[in-house]
């Protein structure tokens, strides 16, 4: 989210999008977390399929990493290469020639495996409690001849068992990067792809690491037979991959040379089996210890066993705030506290000044049409005053806060799984967030993350999230007449409404956008000079803007009152408020004129119904209807005018008609649920 500075991203040339996007294979073995850190990063759908003649499933998405793109594939999980047969078979075989069949391959009857091709890099994801039974199928991966990034992840379980690992140690042993992540919240996934997309761009793969040296030794004479020009152009792949496959006594390997060079295959057997003479054991036995030996060893250097530490406060934190499960109860939590500090800062801001100012011009009522238009500016600045400084800077300054604290990031992390559920990627959770403050920037910033029809299905669900304006309506009415309970259920409503129109909206064919990598940045105490920087940016367009149609509003609202047209009006609009909400003949041109801008709704309320003590003229079932046709009618036209910038203006008619027809029919759901139960005596 906009924090009033400038992030700058690397421009590496050329940008790696489209057909030119990078592809990312997820391999790990089980209970690795290769699944979730897929889930953190993916699209609204991910699309899947079956590796070809098998049932194993794989899953596909396109991931944004930076100004480039990446193809992001989750393979079945896998426990080694060695000797594999049938389904697991399969993904070995993507992982060397993806779609590019070699020519061992071309008398398989089945098709490819994948209809894509073949990796740039693999991400291989580790549990770092369970490192040693990892670093075994590392040891391959690396002989794979592709670069390779290992996902050291659930670090948090592993400090927590006392684990402490030296990660540079790892990594000068592996030679390839070690990141540490914890993809169930998120953490470290930024600098993981960031080295995976550095590590494919420059194609660094890693070092195979070599057999010990006796066994290294023993192989010389099948190395030397085995490295032919001809082998290696059928085979494509890396010539110590194949050698060390081969002494394995690996089937698919020696079903492929018997098919393709049926004579040079018993001299390779008989130099394979003088080469497990001199070894203590059969060589597929030694070369097995010495890989279990090799990866203890890694381990041995790179992890020391400690005491389990106390956790810090940063980490019980993030245990409620990125947590699955416990996540969203701290989210809810932190909107109740916001809700709640506002409400009372705002009732006492609000009785220190605009209730000040009201009974201090209480007597002036003037008759003359200059007086009018004077008493009518003075209501609007009155307005003003008692819109902005009691509800709106103090929520806009509170969610500024959220946002430098780093809960703010933490809290669209946690809410990406539900934005998958609406038909849209995480990534627009920030959008969605910023737009508590205001709905113009939050379109705006939603339309640089999706494209196509999402674009369009994040814009028009904005519009309905509850901006500072309308927030501060719902707290000056709600919070005012109908307690917390009220304005808790506004808000609920809110998230309902946006809930059902996404699950409706994204129904069909979605043209999707790509998954997003989280951004958790380090918990940091609000800044006050950058807080004051940034509210007024979100609220200087007040002086600008909102006071011109605020006052302009009033004085409009004041002369069709002084000259009567107000009437005609209000009667042309009678099915809408009277019949259909319930509500008092007056409101209609409130209601038509507070398109301009919402602040001007609440303004021109009290100036229709003549008085800013609404307890006294609407029920509580009145107040909710109000509330809910304010919340979902027509959004502002400033709004408006982004929409029709950002997704043409087909799509943004098209969101009018849908905010109107949710309006009325939310509204009225309302009005008749309410006055059913009252007359019920409920």
């Amino acid at each position: 989210m906009n924090t009033g500075s400038e992030a700058s991203i690397p421009l590496h040339l050329p940008l790696r999008r489209g057909e030119r996007r990078l592809r990312i294979a997820l391999v790990g073995l089980p209970g690795g977390g290769k699944t979730t850190l897929f889930d953190a990063v993916s699209s609204a759908a991910p699309q899947s399929g079956e590796l070809t003649g098998t049932a194993r499933v794989y899953r596909e998405c396109t991931v944004q990493i930076g100004l480039d793109e990446a193809s992001l594939v989750e393979l079945p999980d896998v426990q080694s290469f060695q000797h594999l047969t049938g389904d697991d078979l399969v993904a070995l075989k993507y992982l060397l020639w993806g779609d590019e069949r070699p020519a061992v391959s071309r008398h398989e009857p089945t098709a490819p495996p994948v209809p894509f091709s073949p990796p740039d890099l693999i991400i291989q994801v580790v549990d770092a409690s369970r490192l040693q039974s990892h670093l075994e199928l590392t040891l391959e991966l690396c002989r794979l001849g592709r670069p390779v990034v290992m996902a050291l992840n659930k670090m948090d379980e592993a400090l927590k068992t006392g684990l402490q690992i030296n990660l540079k140690a790892l990594e000068q042993s592996l030679r390839l990067p070690v990141v540490p992540t914890v993809a169930l919240m998120g953490q470290g996934l930024p600098q993981l792809f960031g080295w995976a997309a550095a590590s494919a761009r420059n194609a660094s793969c890693p070092l195979p690491q070599p057999a010990s040296p006796h066994i290294a030794k023993s192989l010389e004479p099948l190395s030397a037979a085995l490295n032919r020009e001809d082998v290696h152009a059928a085979f494509r792949v890396p010539h110590e991959w194949l050698l060390l496959q081969f002494a394995g006594a690996d089937g698919f390997i020696e079903r492929e040379l018997n098919e393709h060079f049926p004579q040079l295959l018993p001299e390779l057997l008989a130099l394979r089996d003088v080469a497990s003479i001199e070894l203590p054991r059969p060589l597929a036995e030694e070369l097995h210890a010495d890989q279990h030996h090799r990866a203890a060893t890694l381990v041995e250097s790179a992890m020391r066993m400690g005491t389990p530490g106390a956790q810090g406060w940063r980490y019980w934190l993030d245990e409620l705030f990125l947590h699955p499960q416990w996540g969203l109860i701290g989210s809810l939590a932190v909107f109740a506290a916001v809700l709640f500090v506002v409400f009372e800062i705002s009732g006492w801001i609000d009785s220190m000044t605009t209730v000040q100012l009201v009974e201090a011009f209480a007597d002036w009522k003037p008759e003359s049409t200059g007086g009018v238009v004077g008493r009518a500016v003075l209501d609007g600045l009155i307005g003003l005053t008692g819109i902005v400084v009691p509800y709106m800077i103090p929520l806009v300054m509170l969610l500024v806060s959220l946002e430098q604290t780093g809960l703010m990031q933490r809290i669209a992390f946690v809410v990406d799984r539900g934005f998958h559920r609406i038909g849209l990627h995480g990534g627009v959770a920030l959008p969605f967030l910023l737009g508590l403050g205001c709905n113009v920037p939050a379109i705006s910033g939603a339309a640089r993350l999706t494209s196509g029809r999402e674009r369009v299905i994040a814009a028009v669900l904005i519009t309905f999230v509850p901006c500072s304006a309308r927030s501060a309506i719902i707290l000056a009415i709600a919070g005012k007449y109908l307690g917390v309970a009220g304005v808790i259920s506004m808000f609920a409503l809110s998230l309902v409404v946006i809930g059902v129109a996404g699950h409706v909206l994204s129904r069909g064919n979605l043209e999707l956008g790509p998954g997003r990598v989280p951004e958790i940045p380090a918990y940091a105490l609000p800044n006050w000079r950058g807080l004051l920087v940034e509210t007024w940016n979100r609220t200087s367009d007040i002086i600008t803007i909102v006071t011109p149609l605020l006052v302009g509003g009033s004085v409009l609202l004041a002369l069709l009152g002084h000259f009567g047209a107000d009437a005609m009006v209000n009667a042309l609009l009678t099915p809408v408020t009277v019949w259909w909400l319930g509500l008092p003949l007056a409101l209609g041109v409130p209601i038509l004129f507070g398109v301009l801008r919402k602040e001007l709704s609440l303004l021109m309320i009290y100036q229709a119904l003549g008085t800013q003590e609404l307890g006294t003229v609407l029920a509580p079932v009145q107040m909710f209807v109000l509330l809910a046709f304010i919340s979902f009618y027509v959004p502002c036209v400033s709004t408006f005018a982004v929409m029709l910038k950002t997704i043409g203006r087909r799509d943004a008619l098209f969101s009018v008609v849908l905010s109107v027809g949710i309006a009325l029919l939310v509204a009225g759901l309302l009005r008749f649920t309410g006055s059913a139960l009252t007359v019920a005596g409920i």
